[in-house]
């Protein structure tokens, strides 16, 4: 009897959708499976996290530009009016507050480490809320919680266009369904507002690597981020984008408590969890994961979104290097995760967003990269001396600034396109 209402409870949360994602499928496939052999017992739950008091933040300036900037590499974090992201669940917040893998389907977009605006900094810290301190009007965060796979509203998400579950083939869609939205949203000044845009994504794209290896290759996923980012780079005036490095995912396999929610990863992230220690699937897997990193690295360096004087992509590395938190006793600390060992709790989204913060004020070259988030990060403040958000072009005092010449542009774009029709010819071993 236990076991029949629990699985008509899933029916009901998880429903019955046709246009539902690989990913998703597995993910709830998983839950009705692992129900059904052990019912309510198996059902571990997490603590409700609280939103603590946070310490005021106060920088030394907190005021926007005296003059509004013409260049997105003399842009103050006040100067930002428009905040948005992409992504996949690690941005919906999947569970992030949730203390049983039934609210795993709720998403808590509205304290996501990128988007989420919810309450205020001293309460929720978030990117948005951190910006809040320096402009209070700023908007485009995600502002409720939504359901996965029940159409949230826009007064819901904000501009938060992530889709659970996503693959980084349906990165461009997300583009472009943020563009035509804010081209017609009322309530902004779509050529003057300046925007932060922060995408995120590629998780699940290892994690089904081992089922198709040329739709989830090296080559189609910096072809489709490329793809993104064009859109945006074509479309969207005033604009920066914090593109963030993917994170080696081979640390989560540690996270396992034998909970019923950490087999959950079985089924959503097979090719990660099931492949046998030092196999060669998974050291092909970590090999990929990071080809995946170079190639981001690659197409930042490569200039081809350094073109306008008004839009750039900047690579956030914070997460190149991190590894699962570690409690004092040197074993996983599973407060900072979900009830499925996979997504993070607010206390990780908390981490995620200082850690952001502090690489956008960090030079090229000296960005750090955070290697546990068990240690809180410590929020610094732009300096007297350069109060921007370091860009390629604005941490290099020699470098000269963008070509606007229509000569130089296409020389430039040419060359870029070039490089990508060579990447099926190219050898990622």
């Amino acid at each position: 009897m236990e076991k029949t209402a629990l699985l008509l409870s899933i029916y009901i949360l998880f429903g019955s959708n046709a246009q539902a994602s690989q990913w998703w499928n597995s993910y709830e496939n998983g839950i009705k499976n692992y129900i059904s052999l052990f019912g309510a017992s198996g059902f571990h739950r997490n603590i409700k996290q609280t939103k603590d008091q946070h310490s005021p933040f106060i920088c030394p300036d907190m005021e926007p530009s005296e003059i509004e900037p013409m260049s997105v590499h003399t842009l103050k974090p006040a100067d930002i009016k428009i905040v948005a992201a992409l992504g996949d669940s690690l941005t919906t917040a999947l569970g992030a507050n949730a203390t049983n893998v039934l609210q795993l389907p709720i998403e808590y977009r509205h304290v996501s480490w990128s988007i989420g605006g919810y309450g205020t900094f001293s309460t929720v810290i978030t990117l948005p809320n951190i910006l809040k301190l320096f402009n209070p009007n700023i908007t485009g965060y995600s502002k409720r919680k939504t359901v996965h796979q029940i159409p949230p509203t826009l007064e819901q998400t904000g501009f938060n266009f992530a889709v659970t579950g996503a693959n980084t083939y349906q990165l461009p869609k997300q583009a472009r369904h943020l563009v035509d939205t804010m081209k017609t949203f009322p309530d902004i000044n779509f050529t003057q507002d300046w925007k932060l845009v922060t995408v995120f994504i590629g998780v699940n794209d290892l994690c089904d690597y081992c089922k198709d290896k040329d739709l989830f290759s090296p080559y189609s996923f910096i072809y489709n981020v490329t793809e993104a980012l064009d859109i945006l780079s074509d479309e969207m005036p005033r604009t920066i984008v914090n593109l963030v490095q993917l994170l080696p995912i081979e640390g989560l396999r540690l996270v396992n408590d034998g909970s019923f929610g950490c087999l959950l990863q079985r089924k959503f992230c097979p090719c990660l969890v099931n492949p046998m220690p030092d196999s060669a699937e998974l050291r092909e897997l970590r090999r990929i994961n990071k080809v995946f990193q170079t190639k981001l690295e690659e197409l930042v360096a490569s200039g081809r979104f350094d073109q306008k004087e008004d839009f750039t992509v900047i690579l956030q590395p914070f997460l190149k290097s991190v590894t699962p938190p570690l409690n004092l006793a040197g074993e996983v600390d599973y407060s900072f995760f979900s009830p499925d060992c996979f997504h993070f709790t607010i206390k990780g989204h908390k981490e995620m967003a200082k850690a952001l913060w502090n690489n956008m004020f960090q030079p090229e070259g000296e960005k750090v990269e955070i290697y546990s988030i068990s240690k809180p990060v410590q929020l610094i403040c732009p300096t007297k001396e350069h109060p921007y958000i370091y860009t390629r072009w604005n941490s290099v005092a020699s470098m000269p600034p963008p070509s606007t010449s229509v000569s130089a542009t296409w020389t430039q774009i040419d060359v870029s396109a070039f490089t990508l029709l060579l990447l099926p010819f190219v050898n990622f071993s």
